[in-house]
């Protein structure tokens, strides 16, 4: 730190110390007002310009050095001054005051904020560059955030001053007047009837009611300001619009229609969205198929005699569509029609904040909502990898045209090592195809913990997936018939043929021809929609969830935030609620299976939180010896010192099912000593969680009172006595 920030320290310690060391709060009181009102209104009339100046004066320095009492002499300039000398002072005392706050937070902070907090001020930074006037005017507006604390936070972003100054003038106006207003009418008051003038009960209602007031003045300038050059229609065809008809899509018209809202479900392919037709349900299915297969080659392990299996691959993709089939009355037109929903087929696209255009077989109709829920999901990401487009179109499959095979590739490159990317390579190759799995990455399932990755990579080998690490694809190309993919290793082209090749590089949400650039609603780097808190976009009355608004992209993420979406269009006029995503889980249903909640042990450290891992070994559980399947863990992220569970992760044969023991913990804050005192039937795998909260306590045993423990039974017991002892003691 340089000697003129030292220097400002000192300066403003000085004024601190002195501001507590000769009691000025005593000064800035209500009853002290009171007291010395009629001797400051003779001073003032005898010496007007050295009472204004030395209130201004002090107002700033009081606001600068962010010291208690702005509130109070507020509604002293009302008393001494008059509603309107006062506002006026006030007003501009309190933004100079704030404008040298924010520039001290600045020029002694900033720095070491921006770089101790990186991460978190980049977010911070590029939503103050967007939005940082109408934050900190929204701010201003509302009494409840401390004055001083807007101050010294904004300093420590990238806004403008001049932005602060005029932002703060304006924003802190409306509040200044009812402040001021409330001390005119207390220096008004001659005698003790006068507390109760209307005069007075009204200026101090209007303080009570002010917050609201802002929070309504607030809203009506956004309002104005986002729906400018729109006209709203005079009435509605329905409450909600749902576009999509996926997780988030079903979820949502379908708490509408229980709650007999008009709601218009709009789907332009498949009921049941992606997850029913293309995703979860028919992976699942395949994933259990190729199990099956697998079990009977380990036959000899469980004292079977051997026998010979292969996959019948058309039978295999019968059984999927099968399996689809009985399950899609679920998601069904005819269901939710019953259920009370207007399902409509086509292409919707917003043509203004309450109105969407529906396209279908040629013909086109319109809609207006008074709100609509954008549910349109994603789909997978096929990046521009030279050559590739060159390929057959029956060569190149993703995760949406995988189910259109009819015969088993003999050689299937898989692009990704992702949960996609790892579920199937397994499953082909355990089915009989040739599988080659290629990732740019150093290790598969990065997001996962680095033992769990280290586990599905072994097990994918296991299977037979010949696993290339730390390899880029860098082109496609066909020669002589066959086709071809270089990549890059460490500087080294590799070269890999193949007969049909899966890009599992994850999934773009899907937004095109939505209508969103045409209305203003923007979307974040990643392709998502731009959504706040409350899953609003841009338009307050336009919400998104599922995997079209992120940050998650399973089935049960979309289901839950369709809840927030649907709730807070239809009775956020009472009460919205913020979307929960503290306990999110997820799992990956490779052979064994990887399920995860909350924070990774790199999550934790990334975020400078004292943590502590606990680890218990699959390997000795009696169900998992039994089974046949002891690989695996079940690693617990707790607060250091304490049983909060902070993240889950486990490594098992039925992980996804474990999990759920920590997921119901840490949502209601069970820790693990409530999971050890909570009897588990044997032998299951579930036990593992209550040995792995054994673990932990084993690791936190009171060593100290154990000694006196031990100390007390071995005086239980009696001291040992040998004969030759006793004999002596005889003697």
């Amino acid at each position: 730190m340089n000697a003129k920030k030292i220097a400002l320290l000192v300066v403003i310690a000085a004024i601190i110390i002195a501001y507590f060391t000769f009691d000025v709060g005593q000064y800035l009181t209500l009853d002290y007002l009171k007291g010395q009102l009629d001797r400051f209104h003779q001073f003032y009339s005898t010496h007007p310009v050295l009472v204004i100046g030395s209130f201004f004066l002090m107002y700033v320095v009081v606001t600068a050095v962010s010291l208690p009492g702005a509130a109070i002499m507020t509604i002293a300039a009302g008393a001494l001054f008059g509603l309107l000398v006062g506002t006026v002072l006030v007003s501009f005392a309190s933004t100079i005051g704030a404008t040298l706050a924010f520039l001290v937070s600045r020029w002694l902070l900033r720095d070491w904020v921006q770089q101790t907090l990186n991460k978190q001020m980049k977010t911070i930074n590029a939503g103050i560059e967007r939005d940082g006037a109408m934050y900190l005017f929204s701010m201003r507006l509302v009494p409840a955030i401390p004055f001083f604390a807007i101050n010294l936070a904004m300093g420590l972003t990238n806004l403008k001053v001049w932005t602060f100054y005029w932002v703060s003038q304006i924003g802190m106006l409306a509040g200044t007047i009812v402040y001021v207003n409330a001390g005119a009418q207390i220096g008004q008051i001659d005698t003790v009837s006068g507390l109760l003038s209307p005069n007075l009960i009204g200026a101090f209602l209007l303080l009570a009611l002010f917050p609201w007031i802002a929070r309504g003045i607030m809203s009506l300038v956004n309002r104005r300001a986002v729906y400018k050059g729109w006209q709203r229609p005079r009435h509605f065809d329905r409450n909600l619009i749902v576009i999509g008809a996926g997780s988030a899509g079903l979820v949502s018209s379908y708490i509408a229609a229980t709650v007999k809202a008009g709601v218009t479900l709009i789907e332009k392919e498949k009921m049941g969205g992606d997850c029913l037709n293309t995703g979860c349900v028919p992976s699942k299915a395949l994933i259990k198929s190729a199990s099956l297969l697998h079990q009977t080659r380990k036959f000899p392990e469980y004292g079977i005699a051997p026998v010979e299996t292969h996959a019948d691959f058309p039978a295999v993709m019968r059984r999927i569509q099968n399996v689809i089939k009985k399950i899609e009355p679920h998601d069904s037109v005819e269901r939710y029609t019953e259920l009370g929903v207007d399902c409509r087929t086509g292409h919707a696209r917003l043509v203004s904040p309450w109105e969407v255009e529906i396209e279908h077989k040629g013909e086109t109709s319109r809609l207006s909502a008074r709100h609509i829920v954008l549910a349109t999901g994603a789909k997978p990401l096929v990046p521009p990898i030279s050559g590739l487009d060159t390929l057959a179109a029956a060569d190149r499959l993703t995760s949406d045209t995988l189910w259109q095979l009819e015969d088993l590739p003999q050689r299937l490159l898989v692009l990704g090592g992702g949960p996609i990317g790892c579920e199937l390579a397994q499953s082909f190759s355990r089915l009989g195809s040739e599988v080659v799995q290629v990732e740019m990455a150093d290790r598969v399932m990065g997001r996962d913990e680095p033992e769990a990755s280290a586990l599905v990579a072994d097990a994918l080998q296991a299977d037979g997936v010949q696993l290339h690490l730390n390899t880029k694809a860098t082109r496609f190309a066909i020669e002589d018939g066959q086709n071809v993919l270089y990549a890059d290793h460490d500087g080294a082209e590799q070269r890999f043929e193949f007969d049909k090749v899966l890009v599992a590089l994850g999934r773009k949400a899907n937004t095109e021809g939505l209508g969103l650039e045409e209305i203003g609603i923007p979307t974040r780097p990643n392709g998502t929609v731009d959504t706040n808190d409350y899953l609003q976009t841009r338009f307050p009355n336009i919400y998104a969830c599922g995997d079209v608004a992120g940050p998650y992209q399973f089935t049960h993420t979309a289901a839950h935030q369709a809840w927030y979406a649907s709730v807070n269009a239809l009775f956020g006029m009472f009460r919205k609620f913020k979307a929960d995503y503290r306990v999110i889980p997820w799992t990956t249903f490779t052979s064994p299976e990887v399920a995860h909640v909350g924070m990774t042990e790199a999550m934790a450290a990334d975020d400078d939180i004292a943590f502590e891992v606990t680890r218990y070994g699959i390997d000795d559980l009696d169900r998992a010896i039994a089974d046949g399947t002891d690989q695996g863990f079940v690693k617990v992220i707790t607060a250091k010192g304490s049983d909060k569970i902070l993240g889950v992760t486990i490594v098992a044969a039925d992980a996804g099912n474990m999990l759920q023991e920590y997921v119901l913990a840490m949502k209601y804050n069970l820790g693990l000593n409530k999971i050890l005192g909570t009897i588990h039937a044997y032998p299951t795998m579930v036990e593992a969680n209550k040995f792995a909260a054994g673990e932990w306590k084993k690791a936190h045993a009171p060593e100290g009172v154990l000694k006196w423990v031990e100390r007390f039974h071995r005086w239980r017991r009696g001291r040992p006595q040998n004969q030759e002892q006793q004999r002596e003691k005889t003697a």
